[in-house]
């Protein structure tokens, strides 16, 4: 299995591929080789800012002789008007590396300005805002990290690195006993130390989770009202995440529950990227 770093390699060859390809053929026709220059990355939009390290990987790869200067950081507040980082170097590979490194920091962006949204407003509450799995193909590492530039935290990176047992899981499985039973056998014949999660529908799945002894219990589509019932049921035995349908207006509602966690897709499936330009100075 690749690591972190390689699977960012790969997304970025490509980046590269589908936009580069053979060649940037109105750069090379109208610059000059040696020419040189200089470009700056202008915020145009509040927000939080998220990809400057990735920005960073995205020039280094391309020519390892564009010099970056970096001015404002991941995870700073930023407004219209501000300067995150300047590039210098060949003409030539500022302007083919100029969507990419775009496309990257405009969405991480706007994942993290997003995130931070959220997280704000369960300011004084234990509970943390996460990410799902409902992310861009390719940029699962990036969007996650986004979020967690933001202010989140994320759930599992796939569904390799903890056992998340839903509602299907639990039907074909015969039940959630059943279920746990055979994730924990499972664990322990190969050797694996995975968290165990399970999503429930109801009080008597909820009391069934208990007693299989999980580490987490997800409330799938609760109200606040269940919900507020449901954390005195579990009363601090075992973590819990609220999930399913939850939005900006109602996250303040389940957070007051008590929940650790609320898992909300939104923050990734369909954010706006934060505006922003790269231009010569």
């Amino acid at each position: 299995m690749k690591n972190k770093e390689e699977l960012i390699d790969d997304l970025l060859d490509l980046a590269f591929a589908e936009d580069v390809g053979d060649g940037d053929h109105t750069t090379l026709s109208t610059i000059p080789a040696d020419a040189r220059g200089k470009q700056r990355l202008i915020v145009k939009e509040e927000g939080v800012l998220a990809g400057v390290d990735i920005a960073r990987k995205v020039f280094e790869k391309f020519d390892p002789e564009l010099k970056m200067t970096v001015y404002i950081e991941d995870g700073a507040r930023v407004k219209p008007g501000d300067i995150a980082f300047e590039v210098e170097g060949s003409v030539r590979s500022l302007l083919q590396t100029e969507r990419t490194m775009l496309n990257i920091m405009q969405r991480m962006s706007g994942i993290a300005t997003m995130t931070a949204r959220y997280q704000d407003r369960l300011a004084g509450l234990k509970t943390k805002v996460l990410d799902t799995r409902k992310t861009t193909p390719g940029m699962r590492l990036l969007e996650k990290e986004a979020v967690k530039i933001g202010g989140g935290a994320n759930h599992r990176i796939g569904l390799f690195d903890m056992i998340l047992i839903k509602d299907n899981h639990v039907d074909f499985a015969g039940g959630i006993t059943q279920a746990v039973t055979s994730a924990k056998e499972y664990c322990q014949s190969t050797g694996r130390n995975l968290k165990i999660e399970v999503e429930v529908r109801n009080t008597q799945e909820i009391d069934e989770a208990l007693a299989a002894g999980v580490d987490r219990i997800m409330l799938d589509n609760f109200t606040p009202e269940r919900t507020r019932e449901a954390v005195a049921r579990i009363a601090g035995r075992t973590e819990i995440e609220s999930s399913g349908g939850i939005t900006l207006d109602t996250l303040r509602a389940y957070g007051e529950c008590g929940v650790d966690y609320i898992s909300v897709g939104a923050l990734t499936h369909s954010v706006k990227g934060l505006d922003m330009s790269f231009k010569a100075c």
